[in-house]
C-alpha cells in the first residue's frame, strides 16, 4: 500500500515537473506573471483571500467544537486553538495524519484517544462535501469535452459519480455500520473502543457538520477563484466554479504520502482541467501555489506558537 503511493506521489511529481519546466524561459514567464499580479490594480484581491484566512479555520474548529463537546465540553476559542495545533503537525505527516494527534493532546479528557472516532467523522464531512461539490464540477467537463466523442465511457463516470455521492453520504448517515464493521474485523477490534464515538452523533448533528463543511469548502473554492482572477485567468463563473471544485476532487481521491499536505496533487490537477479551458499553466499553478501558501503554509507557522505552548503547559510550565 504504501509503495503504491509513493509510486503515484513520484509520478505526480515528475509530470508537474515536465508541465512546467520543460518550456524554454519558464521561470522568466513565470516572474513575469507574479509581477504582474503585484503590479495589478486587482492586487487587493490578495489581501481579501488573506483576510479569509481566519473565516476558513474557523468554520473548521466549529465542527471540531461541535464533535469534541461529545468528549468534554469545549469552547470555541479552545477548538480554534486544537485546530491550528493539529494542522501544524498535520503539516509534516502523511495524509496529515499529525492533525490526529495534535487534536487529541488539546484535550483533558482521560479518554482523550476516544477523539479519533471524532476527527475521523470531521474529516469525512470535509471529503463527503469535496465529492458532492466536485462531481457536479466535473459533471461540466464531461458534457462539454467528452460526451460527443465518447458517450459510453462519460455515462460510466457519470454513474459511477453518482454512486460514490450516494455511498458516501450513506456511509456518513449510517456511522455505527462503519464501527460495526471494525467490530466484525478481528485484528481491528482493539480499535473498536477509539471509533466507537461515531455512532453517537445524531442525524441532525451530521448534518450541521456537513453544513459546517460546505461553508468552508465555498471558502476554499471563493479563495482559488479570487486567486485566479488575480494571476489573470479569466473564464465565466460556471467555469470557475467547475474548473476549482474538479481540482477539489481530484485532490482528493488521489493517494498521496505527501509531506507537505498534498502539494503537488492538487497543482497539476488544476493545470489539466483549467488547461481544457484553454488557460496558461502558470497563471493557473501561480493561483493554486498561492492558495496552499496562504491556507496551509502560513498558517501552519503561526500554529507553532500553540504547538510550544502545548509543549510548555505539558512540562508544568505557566506561559
Amino acid at each position: 500500500m504504501f509503495s503504491g503511493k509513493l509510486l503515484v506521489v513520484l509520478l505526480t511529481l515528475l509530470l508537474l515537473h515536465q508541465a512546467i519546466f520543460t518550456a524554454p524561459d519558464t521561470l522568466l514567464s513565470w516572474r513575469g506573471i507574479l509581477q504582474t499580479a503585484l503590479d495589478s490594480s486587482l492586487s487587493g484581491l490578495f489581501i481579501l483571500v488573506a483576510a479569509l484566512i481566519p473565516i476558513n479555520w474557523g468554520f473548521e474548529a466549529k465542527k471540531w467544537q461541535l464533535l469534541g463537546n461529545k468528549l468534554e465540553s469545549m469552547s470555541f476559542a479552545r477548538a480554534y486553538r486544537s485546530v491550528m495545533v493539529g494542522l501544524t503537525l498535520g503539516f509534516i505527516t502523511p495524509n496529515r495524519l499529525g492533525d490526529y494527534a495534535g487534536r487529541v493532546l488539546e484535550l483533558k479528557s482521560r479518554q482523550r484517544l476516544d477523539a479519533i472516532g471524532a476527527i475521523f467523522i470531521g474529516r469525512f464531512c470535509q471529503l463527503v462535501a469535496t465529492v458532492l461539490v466536485g462531481s457536479v464540477g466535473l459533471l461540466y467537463f464531461i458534457l462539454r469535452f467528452y460526451w460527443v466523442q465518447y458517450p459510453g465511457v462519460a455515462l460510466s463516470v457519470l454513474f459511477l459519480l453518482l454512486a460514490l455521492c450516494v455511498a458516501m453520504l450513506v456511509l456518513l448517515y449510517h456511522a455505527k455500520a462503519m464501527v460495526a464493521v471494525v467490530a466484525a474485523i478481528k485484528p481491528l477490534r482493539r480499535f473498536v473502543q477509539y471509533v466507537s464515538i461515531m455512532g453517537a452523533y445524531t442525524y441532525s448533528e451530521i448534518s450541521r457538520l456537513l453544513l459546517l463543511s460546505l461553508g468552508r469548502y465555498f471558502v476554499f473554492l471563493v479563495q482559488f477563484i479570487l486567486l485566479l482572477i488575480l494571476f489573470g485567468v479569466r473564464l465565466n463563473p460556471l467555469e470557475y466554479v467547475s474548473g476549482v471544485a474538479g481540482t477539489f476532487f481530484l485532490k482528493s481521491v488521489v493517494p498521496s504520502v505527501s509531506l507537505l499536505s498534498d502539494l503537488g496533487v492538487r497543482e497539476l490537477s488544476a493545470m489539466y482541467l483549467f488547461g481544457l479551458l484553454g488557460e496558461g499553466r502558470l497563471h493557473v499553478l501561480s493561483a493554486s501555489l498561492s492558495l496552499w501558501l496562504l491556507n496551509i503554509a502560513v498558517p501552519s507557522a503561526v500554529g507553532l506558537y500553540f504547538v510550544l505552548r502545548l509543549r510548555l503547559a505539558r512540562k508544568g510550565v505557566t506561559v
